[in-house]
């Protein structure tokens, strides 16, 4: 009997309990809103009219910016699209759920600097007047953000097992955290220096924290933790399912501490070697690169700084897409039709990095759901094996198979 898509998302998490479901969406809306209220009365209120229309301008910016590394994910996701609305859901918890939950957390410990300072006059004289945030950057970002960030990925890790198979899929829920984290902070920050200065630096904020085609920053740091986690699903030594999630979040908490902590290192530089501490940067006027400079500038700089990291998630990127084609070649090997033709068998063994194999003879849409059924059954199966379970006995790959019979029932119909 073929399983509705829902009940295919949800096949063997609790979530499939009407009860747990039920109680999860409630949870989910109570944190949408109370996230929304937070940022409403915290972030927006106390804005001037002004420097209010300048985050709106520089929120609608940065959700066309965003459009561009959203594409790039969905062509990563091509062999086995996710639900529109599980990217819809990761992107929300990122701008509204994660920011609301980091920010007063972060004020808090910013807090806690500033009373330490004022214990220590000699540090804050050796650092100069931007040593409140020089320490307390480091110290809130990646910490509480990595960690609010993160918890998205650990429940659908844990709430939605049947979607999250690999290292491909973790990196992608990462970045759309991350992507809408970014979303909202970057207007945030752009708004601020507007009202400090009167300038809006679009080319010095805005276009930084979009630069690396939107995949820089946050969406890099929260990408490495998703890695990790998909790492551990989709790895066969039992110790690595430990130690992947654990070091993909040290990684992006590494990342995060190398790019906050880059003001800080580069004071104490200066001082150790007798100069002096740059004057506090408020009120001062800043010069605003160009736009297409900005993001220009933004790339090379955290390509740099962040070369280690970037270099990571190219390769696991990379490897879990020759892990994909692996799985999809072995486990439809012996599968016969109307599950898949002889000449589709051929094009699946003849699929590489930037391709994407079709149906001949049908349309776009069906060729892609006949494509998606087929690899969504391969995953399924490497899956109910890696579990010593025969994939003949599990109710999700009778489904996949059942789905795939129908089509092709159809089809021919159609045809005739």
């Amino acid at each position: 009997m073929s399983l509705t898509d829902s009940a295919r998302v949800l096949y063997g998490s609790p979530l499939s309990r009407p009860k747990v479901a039920k109680f999860a969406v409630i949870v989910l809306t109570v944190l949408v809103i109370i996230g929304t209220s937070f940022i409403v009365k915290n972030i927006l209120t106390p804005l001037q009219p002004d420097a209010l229309k300048v985050f709106l301008v520089a929120l609608l910016w940065g959700g066309l910016l965003s459009i561009i590394p959203l594409a790039i994910l969905w062509f990563l996701d091509r062999r086995e699209h996710e639900t529109t609305w599980l990217y819809i859901l990761t992107f929300l918890w990122g701008s509204l759920i994660a920011t609301a939950i980091a920010k007063p957390i972060n004020d808090l410990i910013i807090g806690g600097v500033d009373q330490y300072l004022t214990l220590h006059p000699d540090i804050q004289q050796l650092l100069g007047d931007n040593a409140r945030m020089a320490i307390a950057a480091p110290l809130a970002g990646p910490i509480v953000e990595e960690t609010t960030k993160g918890l998205a990925l650990v429940l659908l890790f844990w709430l939605l097992r049947a979607e999250f198979d690999n290292v491909r899929d973790g990196f992608i829920y990462g970045a759309l955290v991350g992507i809408g984290f970014n979303f909202l902070e970057a207007p945030f920050y752009v708004a601020n220096v507007f009202a400090d200065t009167g300038v809006a630096p679009w080319g010095g904020q805005l276009a930084v924290r979009h630069s690396l085609l939107g995949l820089g920053g946050h969406a890099l740091y929260t990408g490495l933790f998703g890695m990790g986690l998909g790492l551990a699903r989709q790895t066969t030594r039992p110790w690595l399912r430990y130690v992947a999630p654990i070091g993909g979040w040290l990684l992006g908490f590494s990342a995060h501490l190398v790019n906050n902590g880059m003001g800080l290192l580069i004071t104490l530089m200066i001082v150790l070697n007798g100069g002096k501490a740059a004057a506090s940067s408020k009120g001062v006027i800043p010069i605003d690169p160009p736009f297409w400079l900005g993001l220009l500038q933004g790339s090379i700089q955290n390509f740099i700084l962040l070369l280690p990291f970037v270099v990571i998630t190219l390769v696991m990127v990379w490897q879990s897409g020759v892990w994909e084609r692996n799985v999809i070649r072995e486990q439809l090997a012996d599968e016969t039709e109307p599950v898949i033709t002889p000449a589709e068998y051929e094009a699946v063994k003849g699929d590489r990095i930037f391709r994407t194999r079709r149906i001949d003879g049908t349309d776009r849409r069906t060729s892609a759901a006949i494509v998606r059924a087929q690899n969504e059954l391969a995953f399924r199966k490497w899956r109910v094996k890696q579990m010593g379970q025969s994939p003949d006995k599990d109710q999700l790959v009778a489904s996949w198979r059942d789905e795939l019979t129908r089509m092709r029932d159809r089809k021919a119909a159609i045809a005739v």
